[in-house]
């Protein structure tokens, strides 16, 4: 299972820092990965990490703004989002992918078999 927190409403300019709590499998194995939704849009990537962290993707609409990160020691996946803009407003999905390595298939939602319930960022102009 994984559980999304940390959302909420910030002005833009603001930052938030969310998490992704996994239990239930070696979720410290596998590829996670941040997605969003707005409100009429189709799901989106945002980012996404290997299983040791050390390498990341990262959608060019974030990049520089948005920063993934993971804590195997807690089970925990980070995206700390900062210089906020209204069209970053969104539900924000945390995923797990059954492989250890980020692929071209990484973008994609069909590569992640496990979905948080999501969470709202909400920033205000």
């Amino acid at each position: 299972q994984l559980q999304a927190f940390g959302g909420g409403l910030v002005q833009a300019g603001g930052s938030l820092r969310l998490s992704c709590a996994a239990s239930g499998r070696a979720f410290r194995s596998y590829v996670m990965g941040w997605f969003r939704q707005a409100p009429g849009k189709e799901r989106e990537f945002v980012t996404a990490i290997n299983w040791n962290g050390g390498n990341t993707y990262v959608a060019d609409s974030v990049k520089g703004r948005f920063t993934i990160s993971r804590d195997n020691a807690k089970n925990t996946v980070y995206l700390q989002m900062n210089s906020l803009k209204p069209e970053d407003t969104a539900v924000y999905y945390c995923a797990s992918a059954p492989r250890a390595t980020l692929d071209s298939g990484s973008y994609f939602p069909d590569r992640y078999d496990y979905w948080g319930q999501g969470t709202l960022v909400t920033v205000s102009s």
